[in-house]
């Protein structure tokens, strides 16, 4: 027998809707002020690649699948059939776990990288809040192999700002609205690639 969870049955979605779309208007007028700074991720993505190199996701929650998807689309494909390009999620649940459970939680995502992170490789960590601490010591892992670091940030960037060579921060307190916007720039950026790698 199913438990009743309490909700209103009556309401409209309407008003949830046009508040959406009023958010993402404002959000979408300011996306080119973070051309530059998608450039940087582009041109930087391509060094790594062209030298042998790969680049590295990592987030936490809805941020995390993010990270899967942005680098599901670079190495298998986007919307064309080309060379397969070296882009690796950090969200193996067994490391996650092990690391987690041996290490502490703040060290999920930077132990992975002392593992695999090499010079002239490229991380790029999504984190809405820019205060995750699991994300603050991927950063910092990064940056001390060398590694080019990239934020998918949002609000005013929080703590992992000043960690980031190419910080890309959505300025939006809502999570979701963040994310859509993350997405947006994503998608872009692998568009772009299909359109350089045969």
């Amino acid at each position: 027998m199913s438990r009743a969870i309490g909700c209103k049955l009556l309401g409209m979605i309407k008003p949830f809707l046009d508040r959406a779309l009023v958010d993402l208007k404002t959000l979408i007028e300011q996306i080119p002020r973070l051309e530059p700074q998608t450039q940087k991720l582009c041109d930087a993505m391509m060094s790594a690649w062209n030298t042998g190199g790969k680049v590295l996701f990592a987030g936490n929650g809805g941020s995390c699948t993010d990270a899967m998807h942005f680098a599901e689309e670079l190495m298998v494909r986007f919307q064309k059939n080309r060379q397969a390009l070296a882009a690796i999620a950090l969200c193996d649940s067994s490391v996650i776990t092990c690391a987690g459970n041996d290490f502490g939680y703040d060290q999920i995502f930077s132990r992975q990288i002392e593992g695999i992170g090499r010079p002239g490789d490229v991380f790029v960590g999504f984190t809405t809040s820019g205060n995750s601490p699991n994300m603050i010591r991927a950063f910092e892992a990064a940056r001390k192999l060398k590694i080019i670091t990239v934020g998918m940030l949002g609000r005013d960037g929080g703590k992992c700002l000043p960690l980031c060579d190419i910080p890309i921060v959505v300025p939006h307190n809502a999570s979701c609205r963040i994310q859509e916007v993350h997405k947006f720039l994503y998608h872009t950026i692998c568009e772009w690639v299909d359109s350089k790698v045969d």
